[in-house]
């Protein structure tokens, strides 16, 4: 039976840069402190395991493979001992987690980074992940594209849950698809809040909450959270310069500030933006909001118009091989061609042209 009333978490707190021991006790720890707070899910930043690359575009080429290959050792592998454990902490907390992370690749032969989602359910297994489809701009030199089929969502006892990174948050066709898939509750997913200005490649770390008149985050939240009546618990990365530490002078674009807020189905952000400091935001959210606003504005029922506006949504898995349908035929010997043109008493011909018609 889905809950009534859940309460959601942010866990903005920071990592232990380019370090997975580390950052894996300080996220059990912290899964531990919501799991104590009473949350039911907890959702950490982008690429908050272990540290989003804000050295991304600032260091040479030879300094940049040598930064691109810490964060290799250092990600995520979802058959790593790392995962595991993680799952033994949330089982122990009961309650659902969606983690950024840089993801390691497992695909046979690869060594690619993508840019997740892991989604664990209260027994700590890993339900699934979620690859960012598009990295923005300088990021296509870290994280390799994500699989259609990740664009998924899951079913828990709070609702449907999805989620998206980033500017995918701000993506037409991906919200669409979410809601199509019945999202309830979404996990969005930042490397922080900042203040823009005049435009998206022209933006500084922000001071303070202010920053939300030019941050576009916090707009996209609240518009998230109103245009498909879903929940949303909205985590940013947050980064000091102690934890930086000798990566300080390398991190060009930190605008790792935080910026993590909670929204209602209305668009009203009942925590945050909580900015400039680690933070564990909570708020208790009923369904019952969910429903008032759908009473006005229904994103799946009431309010739609397929008849004018439809949705073509992939759910396939990008691989590098894939079968000729003429290796798929079925074999037919001219000796069996035969044995079946006796067997059923026509011409052999007649045999050998029902083959070829029912061959993929």
């Amino acid at each position: 039976m889905v809950a009534e009333s859940f309460v959601l978490a942010a866990a903005q707190v920071e990592p232990e840069y380019h370090d997975k021991e580390g950052t894996l006790d300080k996220t059990c720890r912290w899964i531990e402190r919501a799991g104590d707070a009473g949350a039911d899910l907890v959702v950490f930043p982008e690429t908050y395991f272990p540290g989003y690359p804000y050295w991304r575009g600032s260091v040479s080429i030879p300094r940049w493979t040598e930064l691109m290959v810490e964060l290799q050792k250092n990600s995520l592998h979802v058959e790593d001992e790392a995962t595991a454990v993680l799952g033994d902490a949330v089982a122990e907390a009961d309650l659902y987690v969606a983690l950024g992370t840089n993801e390691l690749s497992d695909r046979p032969g690869s060594e690619t980074l993508y840019n997740s989602i892991f989604y664990f359910d209260r027994t700590g297994e890993l339900l699934g992940r979620h690859r960012k489809l598009m990295p923005t701009h300088q990021e296509r030199a870290i994280w390799g594209r994500g699989d259609p089929a990740h664009l998924r969502t899951y079913e828990t006892d709070l609702g449907r849950l999805g989620g998206l990174v980033c500017y995918e948050n701000h993506m037409t066709l991906s919200k669409a698809a979410l809601t199509a898939h019945g999202e309830e509750i979404h996990a969005a997913v930042w490397p922080g809040f900042w203040e823009q200005h005049g435009h998206p490649g022209d933006k500084s770390r922000a001071a303070d909450a202010g920053a939300r008149d030019t941050c576009d985050v916090y707009p996209a939240m609240r518009e998230y959270a109103f245009e498909t009546q879903s929940f949303v618990a909205a985590c940013s990365a947050y980064v000091s310069d102690d934890v930086a530490g000798e990566y300080a002078d390398e991190l060009g674009f930190n605008v790792a500030a935080g910026g993590s807020m909670l929204v209602n189905p209305a668009g009203i952000v009942k925590a945050g933006p909580a900015v400039g400091e680690e933070a564990l935001l909570t708020a208790e959210f009923s369904r019952d909001e969910r429903r008032a606003t759908k009473a006005y504005f229904d994103a799946m029922g009431h309010y739609t118009r397929w008849d004018a506006v439809r949705l073509d949504v992939s759910d396939g898995a990008l691989s590098p091989v894939r079968e000729r349908p003429e290796a798929r035929r079925p074999s037919l010997s001219p000796a069996r061609a035969e044995e079946l043109a006796a067997e059923y008493g026509v011409p052999v011909e007649a045999v050998e042209a029902v083959a070829e018609e029912l061959a993929p």
